[in-house]
């Protein structure tokens, strides 16, 4: 079993921007995809997006294009998220999560383990 551990969080200004980080434990941190979903208060959690195992396809939902950038490094068995131009309702609990397939999508059942949540809150 994976473990995922996100970093991060904080508080920011409309306008700025936050890296958040999701270190995952294990040798087949390469195999799958990972995903970023966010849960707002009082909202279901949603896709946010998602980098394939071999990180040539990245995926975004239309609310954070532009906006957001997904990466990883496989060295450091670490995938990214990088959020610009921060809106208030960016705020959120930001979660990583591991793909069960090489493509990561926007359904949650199709990830079988998630980090803890760091939470993003931007002020306007």
């Amino acid at each position: 079993q994976v473990q995922l551990v996100e970093s991060g969080g904080g508080l920011v200004q409309a306008g700025g921007s936050l890296r958040l980080s999701c270190a995952a434990s294990g040798r087949t941190f390469s195999s799958y995809a990972m995903g970023w979903f966010r849960q707002a208060p009082g909202k279901e959690r949603e896709f946010v997006g998602s980098i394939s195992s071999g990180g040539g396809t990245i995926f975004n939902a239309d609310s954070v294009k532009g906006r957001f950038a997904i990466s990883r490094d496989m060295a450091k068995n670490t995938v990214y998220l990088q959020m610009n131009s921060l809106k208030p309702e960016d705020t959120a609990v930001y979660y990583c999560a591991r793909s069960r397939y090489a493509l990561g999508p926007e359904d949650e059942d199709g990830y079988d383990s998630w980090g803890q949540g760091t939470q993003v809150t931007v002020s306007s």
